[in-house]
């Protein structure tokens, strides 16, 4: 019998297995106790080989655990709740099926929690390009790619501290029983096939850090995220910024921060506007490409935030999604 692990790895995936499988090896070859860790991998509802992909590895004598579910109900969010509510370590570490762990990451966040006034890790993730990225293409737009590079340097994360690093699904770990209190990720936000929804980890951070909770930037922790050919075009990024404009606006609605409003909106995104356009402005007139696709960017951003302050639902209620044209529409009116 083996004793209960100290780390579950929660996955959750759809139509991936080869990636998949990639990562399970990377796992697979962690520098950490076998029987300290199990991995919960949450299948929502793929039509591919990846329940073969599962049943192979874990006929293997020398794997480390794996659990399967298979999650019918739509939606990235549901299938990480449904292996929350499964797993069995006190340390809980999320990760994603485009994402390879390097041999140290378990190792790196188990030591993180060494310290009890941790609750929460966030990870270094850096890229690994299908494609050579396009020159417009700046650390500044990585977000976009789910990629959180804070450096080389351990920082703290509380209320309060200016670090500017989120934790994000694809290399984060939160203690169990804090995860007991605040239940797990909204499920109206996050990835839905058809759509570029996004905002989970953004407002499970925010709660982490409304109840006081602290945590630490271990830049030990690493992992390389998979950035695929097809997202590196201007139109993948217009898409999704827009829509995350609309779901930043919708966590103010439900974390309402201070501050004073004009016509609704918050005046520091005024101001934001105001420079955006400015230096939209002057990319224009100096016929710089690259900071005019930067300043249409921001622009697209707050048309989504706007759009979704005035517009969204008032009472918390899931709002649909708009579709993928909207944001091309505002591009072509910003770009002409």
């Amino acid at each position: 019998m083996r004793s209960p692990p100290v780390v579950s790895v929660v996955i959750a995936t759809r139509n991936r297995a080869p990636l998949l499988a990639r990562t399970l090896g990377a796992l697979e070859a962690q520098d950490f106790d076998r029987d300290q860790f199990e991995v919960l991998v949450a299948d929502n509802g793929s039509g591919d080989d990846t329940p073969a992909v599962l049943e192979s590895f874990a006929r293997r004598s020398d794997a480390c655990m794996v659990r399967y579910l298979h999650v019918a109900a739509a939606g990235k969010s549901r299938a990480v709740n449904a292996a929350l509510r499964d797993a069995h370590g006190d340390i809980v570490a999320f990760t994603d099926d485009d994402v390879l762990p390097n041999r140290s990451w378990l190792a790196h966040v188990a030591r993180a929690f060494d310290d009890p006034g941790i609750d929460f890790v966030a990870g270094r993730i850096l890229p690994m390009w299908e494609a050579e990225p396009p020159p417009w293409i700046s650390p500044a737009l990585f977000g976009v790619l789910a990629i959180s590079d804070g450096g080389a340097v351990r920082l703290p994360i509380a209320r309060g501290l200016n670090t500017h690093i989120m934790p994000i699904g694809a290399n984060m770990a939160v203690r169990s029983r804090v995860l007991r209190q605040l239940g797990g990720l909204r499920e109206d936000l996050g990835k839905l096939e058809g759509t570029l929804r996004t905002g989970e980890d953004h407002e499970f951070f925010l709660r982490l850090l409304h109840h006081g909770y602290c945590g630490l930037y271990e830049p030990g922790a690493m992992v390389q995220h998979w950035v695929p050919r097809a997202r590196l075009h201007r139109g993948y990024f217009r898409r999704w910024l827009y829509q995350n404009g609309r779901d930043v606006a919708r966590l103010e609605r439900t974390f309402p921060w201070g501050g004073r409003r004009l016509l609704g909106v918050r005046r520091y995104r005024w101001r934001e506007a105001a420079r955006a356009t400015s230096a939209f402005l002057t990319a224009v007139i100096t016929r710089a490409a690259d900071r005019r696709f930067a300043a249409s960017l921001h622009l697209i951003w707050l048309a989504g935030y706007a759009r979704e302050t005035w517009f969204g639902p008032r009472n918390g209620s899931r709002a649909s999604a708009p579709k993928s044209e909207t944001a091309e529409r505002i591009a072509g009116v910003i770009e002409w």
